[in-house]
């Protein structure tokens, strides 16, 4: 398997310091000088080449949202994870919106943080499972596109309209894979084509989107 290679922003030094050596312990991630401020994170996203940002919500008199900004238009195949001492939904939705892929409590553990970020960096994500429901309600109840939603459905093919339907059902890569007869690897490369084809960032983005399009779980596709 390819290591990860893992960028930590978050100003707060002895809790950065700490997670860069735990997480250095696991054998597939690859973890990268630390960014404390907007211009360094953005700066080794450049030269670095991460896979997944683990981003602080606050870095001091910045924003994390200003880092999910620019590395979202300079940087849009890095993934995203948000880890926060910060519990706002206005915030989660925010972040989601602008491309976060994953958001964690730092009173997670380490090896759920680890998990999360190898997920992130396989196209996967992760909202706390209490929350998620809400989050999902805000960001379909959020700005509906004008009905752009329904005519960026209409550029898929129809197996991408299929593997888009299993993901709105809840499925996993290797369910939809099971559903659909295809190889985990095919769903894969649909997964990305129809978020390339959306200009989106993430499952969830996409489940979004084409709930607010009319896509609702147990609907049929074709």
């Amino acid at each position: 398997m390819q290591p990860i290679r893992v960028l930590i922003v978050d100003d707060h030094a002895l809790f950065a310091e700490a997670l860069a050596a735990r997480l250095g312990r696991e054998p597939d991630l690859v973890i990268l000088p630390i960014a404390a401020d907007v211009r360094r994170a953005l700066a080794l996203a450049g030269t670095e080449r991460p896979q997944v940002i683990v981003l602080d919500m606050t870095l001091g008199a910045e924003s994390g949202l200003d880092v999910l900004d620019r590395v979202r238009e300079d940087h849009p195949e890095v993934r995203v994870v948000v880890l926060t001492a910060m519990s706002d939904l206005d915030t989660l939705v925010q972040a989601v919106r602008r491309g976060a892929v994953g958001w964690l409590s730092k009173t997670e553990g380490a090896d759920l943080v680890a998990r999360v970020i190898r997920s992130a960096a396989r196209q996967g994500g992760w909202i706390p499972p209490e929350v998620l429901g809400e989050v999902l309600r805000r960001l379909v109840a959020g700005d509906a596109r004008d009905g752009g939603g329904a005519r960026l459905l209409a550029e898929l093919t129809p197996r991408e309209r299929e593997v888009l339907q299993c993901m709105v059902d809840g499925l996993g890569r290797a369910e939809i894979a099971e559903r659909l007869g295809l190889s985990a690897n095919t769903v894969r490369t649909h997964t990305q084509n129809l978020l390339a084809k959306l200009d989106l960032h993430s499952a969830l983005e996409a489940i979004t989107l084409a709930m607010r399009a009319g896509m609702r779980p147990g609907s049929t596709e074709g």
